[in-house]
This record gives C-alpha cells, sequence and structure tokens, in this order.
C-alpha cells in the first residue's frame, strides 16, 4: 500500500468535505456495544478512525484508554477540536499497517472497507489486526454488506459475509457476524456487525 497516495486521497476528501459516510455521530450499533461494556481500564484501539465519533463516544463514556489512529491529520485535528482534553499522545497520525502495540479491543467502523480492496491488502488487514490483540483480545465492529466495486472513486468498498471470512477465519474466531438489526435507517441492510476473538 501506497502511504503517501493513501494519505493524499483521505486528506483532500477530508479538506473537500466529500465525506457522504460520515454520519457526524457514533453509529448504533457499536454504540449499543459500547454501552454494555463494563471494563473502563481496557485498552482500545480505533484505527483508520476519520472524525472518530465512536472514540469520542468511549472517552465521554470515561473509557481512558483509548488509541485513535488515521492517515490523514485532518479528521485527527477535528477530534482534538472536538476533545480539547483527549490525550495528544492517544491521537496518532500514521499507517495503520506499521502500528505496533497491544490491545484488549479493536473497534472497527468499516475501516476494512475504505482501502484499495486488493487481496495483499485484505489479507495484510486480517493478520495485523491480529497481531495487534492480546490473546484474550476482540475485534468488533461493522463491514459493509454490498457488493464490491474497484471503481477508486467510490470508496468505501464493499463486500459480503463470505468474502470478509475469507480473510479474517484464517485468524480470527467468529463469536457472530450477521446483518446489523440495529443499523441507521439509510444503512438498513446494508451492513454487517461482528464479533471476533484472536485464534
Amino acid at each position: 500500500m501506497n502511504t503517501q497516495k493513501e494519505k493524499d486521497y483521505w486528506t483532500e476528501r477530508y479538506v473537500n468535505q466529500n465525506t457522504g459516510w460520515d454520519i457526524g455521530y457514533p453509529s448504533t450499533p457499536l454504540k449499543n456495544y459500547i454501552d454494555q461494556l463494563t471494563d473502563k481500564s481496557i485498552k482500545i484501539l480505533v484505527p483508520g478512525a476519520g472524525n472518530a465519533y465512536e472514540a469520542q463516544y468511549l472517552w465521554e463514556q470515561s473509557f481512558k484508554n483509548v488509541v485513535v489512529i488515521d492517515i490523514s491529520e485532518v479528521p485527527l485535528k477535528n477530534f482534538k477540536k472536538r476533545n480539547p482534553n483527549f490525550p495528544e499522545n492517544q491521537l496518532l497520525h500514521g499507517n495503520f499497517f506499521e502500528h505496533k502495540e497491544s490491545y484488549d479491543l479493536i473497534i472497527e467502523q468499516t475501516f476494512f472497507c475504505s482501502f484499495i480492496p486488493s487481496d495483499k491488502n485484505r489479507t495484510a488487514y486480517a493478520k495485523h489486526m491480529a497481531s495487534l490483540l492480546k490473546p484474550t483480545g476482540k475485534l468488533v465492529g461493522l463491514w459493509f454488506d454490498f457488493p464490491i466495486t474497484y471503481n477508486l472513486e467510490k470508496r468505501p468498498f464493499g463486500g459480503n459475509k463470505a468474502l470478509y471470512l475469507s480473510y479474517l477465519n484464517p485468524y480470527f474466531k467468529t463469536v457472530t457476524f450477521e446483518s446489523c438489526y440495529n443499523s441507521i435507517p439509510p444503512r438498513q441492510g446494508k451492513e454487517l456487525f461482528g464479533i471476533f476473538t484472536k485464534k
């Protein structure tokens, strides 16, 4: 993956506010999942976070060990303006695939669907996600459920349950991976909610 090219692509989209995926608040399925968490000390990563509304919600709910990473600096600056007390060292401007740390939970907000859907990239995603999780760690989140397109102007990219599992199964056990029952109205029938544990 060409880091500079990806950085330029996403920065341009944020600068031009070409962010149709951005709903302006934490998505309902992830908010509901977060509301069930009781251990506020767990270490959580939100990769490819964009404006990171889920990370903001976690912070507001007293989860203080939250790390946000994005390849573009623009949404990170937006996040900091909204959350001035969020620690600078937990806002990372960089490439997820080069990040090295260990987490209890990774929150996936269609990050998988954001990068060019080559076999190489998607395999690297699954492998690196697993490497970032502690032995008892979980990958939890949303994946878009609509036909994949290779038109690079049509990001985010889609997929389906079988396709996603073909990449995740070598590294993860599936706890649940089903059509979302509580998607926001514009995304009804277009999202999969998944909980995975590291193999």
